[in-house]
């Protein structure tokens, strides 16, 4: 008896029962742990307090506030997001557009944030893209350092014509006989 009044028996020996969380703290808990990992969307957060089993309507709560003081900024995140992953993977438009919708963003934060894109730098980006991968290709035939240039930049979202015309210039830049490419100058 003496033992379990020391709480020696069941292993919890100096150790304190806390009292159980209402479902709002478990979910500025949760909230707080992922948000202090990196930035995440609205829905991202909700889908994970779904998860956990928080209501619907303490979610809704904890998040509408969260929003208003700042913790949760679906536009500052997308614009972060576009930024970081143009400059670091060089994905363009259409890539980091379908990876926002992936994580909740709504379309019209997506297009303000794909707007601070232009066609230039995402061009630029391409033309980089494919001068590091071009030494790569050297003494494949042709057909096959186009099909592996072209396809690099479509993986990350580019547009088939401006991928085959940053192609064709690189190739020509090289000495590579581009007229004979069969595609578009463009």
């Amino acid at each position: 008896m003496r033992e379990q009044e020391r709480g020696g028996a069941g292993g919890r020996e100096g150790r304190q029962e806390l009292p159980p969380q209402s479902p709002e703290e478990q979910a500025r808990a949760i909230c707080l742990r992922l948000l202090t990992g990196m930035p995440r969307t609205r829905r991202q957060l909700a889908d994970a307090l779904a998860k956990r089993g928080i209501p619907d309507e303490v979610a809704e709560e904890v998040l509408s506030r969260y929003e208003e003081v700042g913790l949760i900024d679906d536009a500052a995140f997308a614009g972060a997001w576009v930024e970081s992953r143009h400059r670091g993977r060089g994905l363009a438009r259409r890539a980091l557009a379908q990876e926002l919708r992936t994580k909740g963003v709504h379309t019209t934060l997506v297009q303000e944030a794909l707007e601070q894109l232009d066609s230039d730098q995402e061009e630029q980006t391409a033309r980089e893209l494919v001068e590091r991968k071009l030494r790569a290709t050297r003494g494949l035939e042709r057909d096959k350092r186009i099909r592996r240039l072209a396809g690099m930049l479509a993986r990350k979202g580019y547009p088939e014509g401006m991928a085959l015309r940053v192609v064709r210039r690189a190739l020509e830049a090289e000495g590579e006989d581009a007229d004979d490419l069969g595609y578009p100058a463009g």
